[in-house]
């Protein structure tokens, strides 16, 4: 009788410490990558292709052209891009899933053999997907994941790339305009590169120069080569 008493005191006590630790886990990755993929790449290729334009002397209106086609075209094409490996996974855990069921069916004491292996000291009831996910390291893609990760990729890339061109809209003389550019777009890679930190567990600031830094470079080399070939 003391001893259920203990073992029911142990597991309250247990039960209360669980309660007062609440863990708060993030677990929107992949959105988060996407959107920082689409960003990062958003507001520095349009960035580093206006100041590119702007030391060749062109017109306001020219670097917008060039830039807005710029943005669209990297749109679809990272939007693209992300679709194709997000169904490129799919179609690999397909494909495995396959081949395991076909192995089941054909050899299914080898199968029962290995799954019994793997999952022993885990504890884990066996089926196909904790096999392929113990064996191979895969887990269920979500049907839907191609088609959103294009559309977060590819609005991500929009709304980056439209920073580096706003100062164009307003300023018509382009040599004007990239120095209101240049401001815009490192204050924007600033706070793009705190946030990317803080949502993926590193350093907020450190992540932020480096951002900036990247962005900064890809310009000024965009600015360098136009001004060397059109002095």
């Amino acid at each position: 009788m003391a001893a259920t008493e203990h073992r029911l005191s142990l597991d309250a006590e247990k039960q209360s410490l669980l309660n007062l630790h609440t863990e708060n886990h993030f677990t929107a990755g992949e959105v988060v990558r996407d959107i920082i993929i689409g960003v990062s790449d958003g507001l520095t290729v349009p960035f580093a292709l206006a100041a590119g334009l702007s030391g060749t002397n062109a017109t306001s209106a020219v670097v917008l052209t060039a830039g807005i086609a710029e943005v669209a075209a990297g749109a679809i094409s990272m939007g693209l891009g992300g679709y194709l490996a997000a169904k490129s996974e799919a179609d690999h855990y397909a494909r495995e899933l396959k081949r395991e069921q076909e192995e089941i069916i054909a050899v299914p004491e080898t199968e029962a053999a290995e799954v019994a292996e793997i999952l022993a000291e885990y504890g884990v009831e066996a089926h196909e997907y904790t096999h392929l996910w113990f064996e191979l390291g895969l887990e269920k893609p979500d049907p839907r994941r191609a088609l959103h990760s294009a559309m977060t990729i590819a609005s991500a890339y929009v709304i980056g790339g439209l920073v580096p061109l706003a100062p164009y809209i307003f300023i018509p003389k382009a040599s004007e305009a990239v120095l209101f550019s240049v401001v815009v777009t490192m204050f924007a890679l600033l706070l793009f590169g705190y946030a990317k930190g803080h949502f993926t567990g590193n350093k907020p600031f450190r992540s932020a120069l480096e951002t900036a830094l990247i962005g900064a470079i890809a310009s000024a080399a965009a600015f360098g080569m136009a001004k060397a070939f059109n002095p």
